[in-house]
């Protein structure tokens, strides 16, 4: 299957009311809750990130950053900490919904195991605590036109790439070598789906927009309308 056949199949699926259902609950849960934490914390949450932004050399000097950059910071690393929960979320409560769409579209493949929940909260979790300490490793990176753009996209497909290879791949594929040699394409396919995090509350696409795209990356060829 093309990749274009691929995505227009994934948007069709990203549309269907079971899928819209399933990414409203996790979305708006997550926007809920951390708005919820940071609205009663902010005024320890942005001191602690402007702490942060006061240590790093040459920036943490800056005028202009000690006045707004810090507030900008901390609402940016607020967000991060909402996408990070989305993802978490998606990770863990995805499988049958996953399933579902397999069984329509690709009636006649069988899942061959399941995503065991320690595995996936492994593969998260790490993906999660490294884009988190790359992140504030290079927050002053972010504010730079075009280039922190371009690295916040990458960072945020750290987020997708490796749990949503093995959340989706281990329900079709019990081969690590062939998953391996199956999953090329997941890092375009992250980085396509993380671009839904530069628009708030498009954001709670990303983590299962990437699985469906995965799914069907990994299942293409085998539909019934292939």
């Amino acid at each position: 299957m093309n990749f274009g056949k691929t995505l227009t199949l994934t948007l069709r699926d990203i549309l269907s009311p079971s899928v819209l259902g399933f990414i409203l609950k996790v979305g708006l849960g997550s926007f809920l809750f951390w708005g919820v934490v940071l609205w009663m914390g902010w005024g320890p949450f942005e001191h602690f990130v402007a702490s942060y932004v006061a240590k790093i050399p040459f920036v943490g000097s800056w005028s202009w950053f000690q006045e707004t950059g810090a507030f900008l910071a901390a609402l940016v690393t607020g967000y991060a900490l909402v996408v990070v929960t989305i993802s978490i979320l998606t990770s863990l409560f995805s499988e049958k919904l996953l399933l579902k769409l397999a069984a329509r579209e690709y009636p006649q493949v069988r899942p061959v195991g399941s995503a065991a929940v320690h595995r996936s909260l492994y593969y998260t979790i790490k993906a999660a605590l490294v884009f988190l300490l790359l992140f504030l490793l290079t927050l002053p990176l972010i504010f730079v036109p075009i280039l922190g753009q371009v690295w916040m996209l990458w960072l945020w497909s750290i987020l997708l790439k490796e749990p949503t290879v093995y959340d989706v791949g281990s329900l079709f594929i019990d081969d690590p070598v062939e998953l391996k040699k199956r999953s090329k394409g997941a890092g375009l396919i992250a980085m396509i789906a993380a671009l839904f995090n530069y628009v708030p509350f498009l954001n709670i696409f990303a983590p299962l927009f990437a699985q469906i795209l995965f799914l069907h990356h990994l299942l293409g060829g085998k539909g019934r309308n292939s």
